[in-house]
């Protein structure tokens, strides 16, 4: 039996996310593009964006006339945080999917979303990380914080990444505190002498963020016990990476009424 065809927007085709999403889609037989969100470019179709796949799939600066007229599945949405909170609320109330890779969203925002979509039954999914590799990585450091509860978390990201510490180096600190006895780390008597020089704490552990140019995304976990040394580490390459956690959240989203935080979340 043919899979479903799924109707796809996609906001920011410009983007180096948002290219790299249309040509997954483009490639992707069940998947459809029916339209894109742009902050320029209206009246223009996707195939007139230079480096962009012959799709005749019209652009929009407004979402709302986007929704209206292609009546999608899903939003597939790696802006920016301000940008991004605009489209999921739009896109819950249109009954829209929403797919989000844009990261700096607050524990409480994301919250309000799952009330939104839990009242109109709609599915939707916010990934700090899409790259199936960089979950794995979480999970296995929730699971290596049960035996080491000294752990610092290292993140890396090309300099241009707006929000520090990532998204991923958040969700990880969370799913690391779920395991993980409280441990105060370090030498009782620790003296920062340039202040933030250890980092950010959570819950006595520390994330350090790191910001230069050739850099993608990268985070390493380093758990340290008597003799020994733990480190967990992702590295993307490139953004082709990530294109086959979206592919899969795209596929669950149209399973979902309810909003999940995660890529875990329906991956175990």
């Amino acid at each position: 039996m043919a899979e479903q065809t799924i109707r796809i927007v996609v906001a920011g085709p410009r983007g180096k996310m948002g290219s790299e999403t249309i040509h997954m889609i483009h490639r992707t037989p069940h998947f459809e593009l029916v339209g894109a969100v742009d902050t320029k470019n209206e009246g223009l179709e996707i195939r007139d964006l230079e480096g962009l796949p012959d799709i005749s799939a019209p652009i929009y600066t407004d979402l709302e006339a986007c929704f209206s007229n292609t009546t999608p599945d899903v939003l597939i949405d790696f802006t920016h945080p301000e940008a991004g909170k605009q489209h999921i609320q739009t896109a819950l109330a249109y009954k829209v999917r929403p797919v989000v890779g844009t990261s700096g969203f607050t524990e409480e925002e994301v919250q309000q979303f799952k009330v939104k979509a839990d009242a109109s039954q709609v599915g939707g999914i916010i990934a700090p990380n899409f790259a199936v590799g960089a979950v794995l990585m979480m999970k296995w450091s929730q699971m290596a914080a049960r035996f080491f509860p000294n752990v610092e978390i290292i993140e890396q990201h090309h300099d241009q990444k707006r929000d520090a510490p990532s998204g991923t180096a958040i969700k990880t600190a969370e799913m690391i505190q779920k395991d993980r006895s409280t441990v105060r780390q370090g030498h009782p008597d620790e003296v920062e002498t340039i202040p933030g020089a250890r980092g950010a704490n959570v819950d006595g552990f520390r994330i350090h963020s790191v910001r230069l140019p050739g850099l993608i995304a990268h985070q390493q976990v380093l758990f340290g016990g008597e003799g020994e040394l733990l480190t967990i580490r992702h590295d993307s390459m490139n953004r082709l990476s990530f294109m086959n956690g979206v592919q899969l959240a795209v596929e669950e989203v149209m399973k979902l009424e309810t909003l999940v935080y995660g890529l875990d979340t329906i991956m175990f």
